[in-house]
């Protein structure tokens, strides 16, 4: 089909504005990467830094060697797959009664799922409850109050309700039970909503520091972001000292230790999500499409 003139230039001008939308997203992006691979003087130039001229890998040496950043990623990395797996598992178990139509109270227990979408009982109960299951100072503390959503649980019913009710029917006459029609059936047919939600749940624990803040009080059981917030917000670089009197501790300063702290922080992510992208916008329409 030949497109009229009017339609070429809307294509072209979207083209040209989502472009430079783009390239406003990954500037922010590129200036970190560039000023935490300069050194000192580099890092203080003025204007815009696309690549770095002077290129010092020190930054990135006392970043990797430093106690806490390790901690912190070990740390980090067991609060992201156990609170992935418990939220995934919690999650599918809370959707699929719910998804069924022969659930008794299924609406009633639906609106109490969302009700809880609009209303929480704050801070300090949240902190009291912790507190007295004994949780403080606990990765259990991180990953059991988040555990599950109202938000995730609807998104994967609606996925559950999509698939062909033929399926469960066919099933049960094989002598399938609830929980192998769960397993055996919908779960290797939800992988699209499964990685989003997965998707969703890593990123917020990955990128969550607040909640480690309140519950985590022992330095070896930090996360990494706690230790990026007083790098960044403290703007203190006491904490990266490790020693080094050599030449090389000129070519870094609090700004090219913040930056190589960020993107530290934020390459495992950065990895990740090329391979579940593909799901995730499947996953998001047809997890809301039926109700």
């Amino acid at each position: 089909m030949k497109l009229s003139r009017g339609e070429k230039l809307f294509g072209a001008t979207n083209v040209v504005v989502l472009g430079a939308v783009a390239l406003l997203c990954l500037y922010p992006f590129v200036y970190t990467l560039s000023i935490s691979l300069s050194t000192a003087a580099e890092a203080n130039r003025d204007g815009f830094h696309f690549f770095p001229r002077d290129i010092s890998l020190v930054s990135y040496r006392m970043v990797l060697t430093n106690p806490n950043i390790v901690t912190g990623y070990m740390n980090t990395l067991l609060r992201t797959v156990l609170g992935t797996s418990l939220t995934l598992a919690a999650t599918c178990i809370a959707a699929y009664p719910l998804s069924r139509r022969e659930m008794p109270h299924r609406a009633m227990l639906t609106f109490l799922v969302v009700f809880t979408m609009l209303f929480s009982g704050g801070m300090v109960p949240a902190y009291l409850l912790v507190k007295n299951l004994g949780m403080i100072n606990t990765v259990w503390a991180l990953t059991v109050p988040g555990m599950i959503t109202a938000f995730n649980v609807i998104i994967v019913k609606n996925f559950f309700q999509s698939l062909p009710e033929s399926l469960v029917e066919s099933a049960r006459l094989d002598g399938a039970g609830e929980w192998t029609i769960l397993f055996r059936l919908y779960l290797p047919l939800s992988k699209p909503v499964l990685a989003t939600v997965a998707l969703w749940t890593a990123v917020g624990h990955w990128n969550a520091w607040f909640d480690a803040l309140l519950y985590i009080t022992d330095d070896r059981k930090q996360v990494l972001q706690t230790f990026l917030q007083r790098i960044v917000i403290e703007s203190s670089t006491q904490m990266m000292e490790l020693g080094i009197t050599d030449t090389s501790i000129v070519q870094f300063t609090s700004e090219t230790i913040k930056a190589a702290t960020i993107i530290v922080t934020i390459l495992p992510i950065i990895c990740v999500y090329p391979f579940v992208q593909k799901y995730f916008v499947k996953g998001i329409m047809l997890g809301g499409v039926k109700g």
